[in-house]
C-alpha cells in the first residue's frame, strides 16, 4: 500500500496539540480558494512512498523527537483513506495520537463512501472537518482557517482542549534549510504566504 506523499515533517507544534509527525498528502479536488497549499492540489505532483517507509519515519519522529503523536493533512487525506488508515492503526496501537484534517464534511464523507473514509475516521482522536472559506476567517481557534471549520473529538484523548480553544496558541514555523530553500508550516491565509514570500 502506497501514499501519494506532498511532504513529511518528523516534528510540529504548529499542527496540532502538543509534539506531533506531520504527513502531508499530495492531491485535493476541493479547491478551496485561497487555500494556502494549493501547490498540493495535483494529484500527479509528490513522491509515491510505501505505507511502511512512512511508518519508519514515524517511529523515527517517536524516538528522536519524542513525539506524541502524527497529524494528517494535505491536500485531502480522505482521497487516501485506506493508506492513512493502515497509518493510523498502527499509530493508535503504538500509543501515538492521530489528528486528522479534512475539506468534506463528515456528512459528505458519508454520502460520498471513499474507500477507507470510516476507517481513517475511526482510527482518528480529533477531526477537524469543512472546507477553507476565505470569507470566514479564524481568528480565535487553532489549527483552523475559517469559522465554518469544525472540532469533532472522536475519542476522550483531547476532550480537555474543546472548552479552551480559544486560548490555544495558533503557531507559524518557518525553516530555513540547507541549500537556501525556506519551508514553512501552520494555518497561514494565501495572502500572507505571498507577502512572506515575496520576491523583492
Amino acid at each position: 500500500m502506497e501514499v501519494q506523499l506532498h511532504r513529511f515533517l518528523p516534528l510540529t507544534t504548529a499542527e496540532g496539540p502538543g509534539r506531533r509527525a506531520c504527513v502531508w498528502v499530495q492531491g485535493c479536488p476541493i479547491h478551496c480558494k485561497g487555500c494556502g497549499v494549493p501547490w498540493t492540489w495535483n494529484p500527479n505532483k509528490g513522491t509515491r512512498i510505501s505505507v511502511d517507509a512512512i511508518w519508519e519515519m514515524i517511529m523515527k519522529s517517536k524516538n528522536e523527537k519524542n513525539i506524541e503523536g502524527i497529524t494528517f493533512l494535505g491536500g485531502e487525506p480522505f482521497e487516501q483513506a485506506e493508506a492513512l488508515a493502515e497509518i493510523g492503526s498502527r499509530a493508535q496501537a503504538d500509543g501515538l495520537s492521530v489528528m486528522t484534517f479534512s475539506g468534506y464534511y463528515k456528512e459528505q464523507l458519508e454520502k460520498m463512501n471513499k474507500p477507507g473514509w470510516k476507517d481513517l475516521y475511526d482510527v482518528t482522536d480529533l477531526f477537524i472537518d469543512g472546507p477553507f472559506e476565505r470569507d470566514k476567517l479564524e481568528k480565535h481557534r487553532p489549527w483552523v482557517g475559517s469559522t465554518n471549520q469544525r472540532f469533532h473529538f472522536l475519542t476522550d484523548r483531547y476532550q480537555a482542549l474543546e472548552a479552551d480553544l480559544v486560548n490555544l496558541p495558533d503557531r507559524l514555523e518557518i525553516y530555513l534549510k540547507k541549500d537556501g530553500t525556506v519551508e514553512a508550516n501552520g494555518m497561514v491565509p494565501s495572502e500572507v504566504w505571498d507577502r512572506l514570500f515575496k520576491k523583492i
